[in-house]
């Protein structure tokens, strides 16, 4: 099986490393899927958004992803975000507080709800 090297870099911690199979993120001109031997690529993020890495052990890690850059060499890749949670770290319900209290009609507000939505998807929440 083709493999590459993943680094999942937030601001302020690392957030995971390992080998894996695949790799989905939004940019901000779309959806990416990633697979070993990818032509190199430096793309920026979508401001909110969600990151999937399936491993080649079978785990898969989702995040919700804040910022950043996605940089893609043929054997590794490498999302720098300016901030992340792994799935398994949302707080939903105050991801859902969040999106409910956010103002989506100012740019700042529309940004809040739109990161309370990534990190709800993340998690798994539909709604």
């Amino acid at each position: 099986m083709a493999e590459m090297t993943v680094d999942l870099v937030a601001v302020e911690r690392k957030i995971w490393s390992g080998q894996a199979s695949f790799l989905k993120a939004r940019t901000t001109v779309g959806d990416i899927g990633v697979l070993p031997g990818h032509q190199a690529t430096l793309a920026q993020l979508e401001d909110a958004g969600v990151v999937r890495v399936d491993g080649t052990d079978g785990s898969s890690t989702t995040l919700a992803v804040r910022g950043g850059f996605l940089s893609i060499t043929a054997d590794t890749v490498t999302v720098l975000a300016e901030f992340a949670e792994l799935a398994d770290e949302i707080d939903v319900a105050g991801a859902r507080a969040a999106r409910d209290r956010a103002d989506t009609s100012d740019p700042e507000g529309a940004a809040d709800a739109a990161w309370a939505n990534a990190r709800l998807q993340a998690a798994g929440e539909s709604e």
